[in-house]
């Protein structure tokens, strides 16, 4: 007899940041920066030991290593587009007359 398919788990997403004002401490850009990072980064961990896992033959399952991998590409898509809005500011501030 088979064992019964364990529920799909939510995948963990970037905690939102909290605005200057508002009850929680502002913190500055580069934390916020390395923690978006440090989260990507992890992310793509987990999705390696989860494919790593699964070829080895463990008890990983199909499903959750394609969406541990999903979950870390969408991590990363995220980050590089966040990049890409970044530079596109600063450029357009290095643009402006003084």
């Amino acid at each position: 007899m088979a064992a019964p398919i364990a529920p799909i788990s939510l995948p963990h997403a970037i905690q939102p940041i909290s605005l200057p004002g508002t009850a929680a401490p502002a913190t500055s850009f580069q934390q916020v920066l390395a923690g978006v990072i440090s989260q990507v980064s992890q992310s793509k961990a987990a999705a390696d030991a989860a494919v790593s896992n699964y070829l080895a033959g463990g008890t990983q399952e199909l499903h959750s290593t394609i969406l541990a991998t999903q979950n870390a590409s969408l991590n990363f898509e995220l980050l590089l587009q966040v990049r890409n809005k970044v530079v596109s500011a600063y450029d357009e501030i290095m643009k402006m007359q003084i």
